[in-house]
Formats: structure tokens, C-alpha cells, sequence
């Protein structure tokens, strides 16, 4: 993770990605289940709006608390590398469930 700005860029651009298409296939693949489609964008938008809730962590101790700064940046360090591997496991879990129901709505072949 580069800085907390460049994740949340991504987060944004991901769940935009997700609602365009979304609503590109309600717009123009006829048959579609219009409903669901609106239920995913919604979800979307929900998803956006926790994950980014989410990217806003501190690490609670201070320099004073470890014997040297090389051991307080370990542990911060080791700290935000766990954080963000929890959010990014729990983000794309949750987009993987966004387009399974995307996938769910399409019109089934004939």
C-alpha cells in the first residue's frame, strides 16, 4: 500500500467500474432483470462508501512504547501491511459477491 489516498482512488475507480457497467447492461442487454441491476448499483454504492469508512485507521501506540524507533516501525509496519491485507481480503470478497449477482440478473440462454 502506497499511502491511504492512492487506495481510496482505487476503491473509487472499482466500485465506479462496477456501477458504469452495471448500468451499461440494464441500459442495452434486453431481457435483464432491471430490478436486480438497480439492487447491485445500490450495492455498490454501499460497498464504496464502507470501504473507504474502513481505510481510515491509526496505529494507537507511539514511539515512547517500544525501546528503539527501528522496532516501533516494525510493528507499525507489520501493523498497516495486516490492516490492509483484512480490507482488501474483505473488499474483494465483497465485489465478487456484487458480480455474482450481476451475473445472476443476465437473461439465461435459450
Amino acid at each position: 500500500m502506497a499511502n491511504k489516498r492512492s487506495l481510496k482512488k482505487q476503491i473509487r475507480y472499482i466500485c465506479g467500474d462496477i456501477a458504469g457497467e452495471t448500468l451499461l447492461a440494464k441500459t442495452l442487454i434486453p431481457g435483464i432483470d432491471k430490478a436486480a441491476m438497480t439492487d447491485v448499483i445500490v450495492k455498490t454504492a454501499e460497498l464504496q462508501t464502507t470501504a473507504l469508512c474502513r481505510t481510515n485507521i491509526a496505529f494507537d501506540k507511539t514511539p515512547k512504547d517500544f525501546e528503539n524507533k527501528a522496532k516501533y516501525r516494525a510493528a507499525r509496519r507489520k501493523y498497516y501491511r495486516q490492516a490492509f491485507d483484512k480490507l482488501s481480503e474483505t473488499f474483494n470478497n465483497q465485489v465478487l459477491a456484487v458480480v455474482k449477482e450481476m451475473n445472476a440478473a443476465m437473461p439465461k440462454k435459450k
